[in-house]
């Protein structure tokens, strides 16, 4: 019994912490049963609720179900619609892009127009005076739809402004780059799209930067006056020099070599070949000044009755003057011997000319075929694709005939002069030789 009665109040203790000990048992059960009423209230309430909110999670669940079956059915319309509409648009962009057609092959065409205005722009000398005009064109090139009326229309008005341009000689203010790389503004003359000068001096255009640049090697000097001429007037004509290629020929210019570079090309033959040249005309100015100092010297000497010995006809005349022999054999072998040494004398050099204006066409003919050979060992070992490789062996083997041909021609005409010159001396002194001998078989005894 008394088991009970602790296990009874061990069970109330856990049922309910509050319950306080009673003093008797009975007060003890109703005290319980009074905390398991409470409990069964309590917990029948927690299970209401519970029911309650199940049915009401329930019912929002039943409503959201609803309304995703009402979703679907319209997302199922839409869906059935957007396939129509994607039909629809399709189709529509099939007729689009049948009669579009011809606009496309229009646009495509005024497309590849504006690359080539541009890129005629670009090239043309006009660019250096207006720097921005084809800037409209990239505009044009980059777009992916049509183009308007007033987009064609500014395609031919800007080839217009160029072929204007083209025939006007006009005057602006634009960099230059000098030869020292130095940036200037200075005031250029333009000469439609062909040539622009500055300051007297030619420039070339750089289609990079829409810049002018000094070449670096000028043209002829009066080409150069003109330009200096054309730049200081004010109006009227004037007489200019104009590069129709629109400046590819100024350009090639600074490319071509002048005589120096010429000469450098032609090697150690070329050198010889003008050494010789050199000393050829050495020869033809002394012999030249020897000559003609000779011939007017014996011109004195017809006019004067004393022998000078400076001069041919003189000393043939002196020489007469100290033969003492009075037969005619003795001194026509004496005059004889003095036209003899006079003609040594006078034709001393002229072999050596001969010499050289036969030798020089011959060593340009051996640079000739050294230049061939050259020429043929590289096409042998680079082939014919590039020509820059053979242009040294072909420079070499022109440049030595031209120099062996421009030192033979005129030593061979100079030589020609110099020995009709001494020729005629020579003559004149078989003549005066005559004549003395003549007077001297008058002056003799008659045997």
């Amino acid at each position: 019994m008394k088991r009970l009665n602790w296990f009874l109040v061990l069970l109330l203790l856990w049922a309910n912490g509050s319950v306080h000990a009673a003093s008797t048992l009975d007060e003890l059960v109703s005290k319980v049963r009074r905390e398991a009423a409470k409990d069964i209230r309590f917990d029948q309430e927690r299970e209401r609720v519970f029911i309650q909110e199940r049915d009401r999670q329930q019912a929002k669940l039943n409503k959201l179900r609803n309304e995703l079956a009402v979703a679907d059915q319209k997302a199922e319309k839409l869906r059935s619609s957007f396939q129509e509409n994607e039909n629809k648009l399709a189709e529509m962009d099939g007729q689009i892009a049948s009669q579009a057609g011809e606009l496309n092959e229009l646009f495509a065409m005024v497309q590849q127009n504006a690359a080539e205005i541009g890129s005629l722009l670009d090239r043309s000398m006009i660019s250096a005076q207006y720097r921005d005009r084809g800037e409209f064109l990239n505009k044009i090139i980059q777009r992916e739809s049509a183009v308007s009326m007033e987009t064609l229309q500014s395609l031919w008005l800007v080839l217009i402004d160029e072929m204007h341009e083209t025939g006007k000689v006009t005057r602006f203010t634009g960099p230059v780059i000098t030869l020292d790389g130095e940036e200037k503004q200075q005031t250029v003359t333009r000469i439609g799209a062909f040539n622009a000068v500055s300051e007297g001096k030619f420039l070339r255009f750089l289609p990079d930067g829409h810049k002018l640049v000094e070449l670096a090697r000028q043209p002829a000097p009066r080409h150069q006056r003109m330009a200096f001429e054309l730049e200081q007037a004010q109006d009227g004509w004037r007489m200019m020099a104009v590069d129709p290629s629109k400046g590819a020929i100024l350009a090639l210019l600074v490319e071509s070599p002048d005589l120096i570079e010429r000469i450098n090309q032609s090697g150690a033959i070329g050198y010889l070949i003008l050494a010789i040249g050199v000393a050829g005309f050495l020869i033809v100015l002394w012999r030249g000044a020897v000559l003609s100092m000779a011939w007017l010297r014996i011109k004195g000497q017809l006019l004067k009755e004393e022998n000078l010995d400076n001069n041919p006809l003189g000393r043939l005349r002196n020489s007469i003057v100290s033969v003492q022999a009075r037969s005619s054999e003795i001194l026509a072998a004496r005059l004889d011997e003095v036209v003899g040494q006079e003609s040594s004398r006078l034709f001393f050099g002229l072999t050596a000319l001969t010499v050289f204006a036969a030798v020089t066409p011959l060593m340009g003919l051996l640079g000739t075929v050294i230049g061939m050979i050259e020429t043929f060992q590289s096409i042998s070992l680079f082939g014919t694709g590039d020509p820059k490789l053979m242009a040294g062996g072909i420079s070499y083997a022109l440049v030595t005939t031209q120099l062996g041909l421009a030192v033979a021609i005129p030593l061979l005409l100079l030589q020609s002069f110099l020995h009709a010159q001494a020729n005629r001396i020579v003559e004149m002194l078989d003549q005066q030789s005559t004549r003395l001998f003549e007077q001297h078989e008058t002056s003799l005894p008659e045997s």
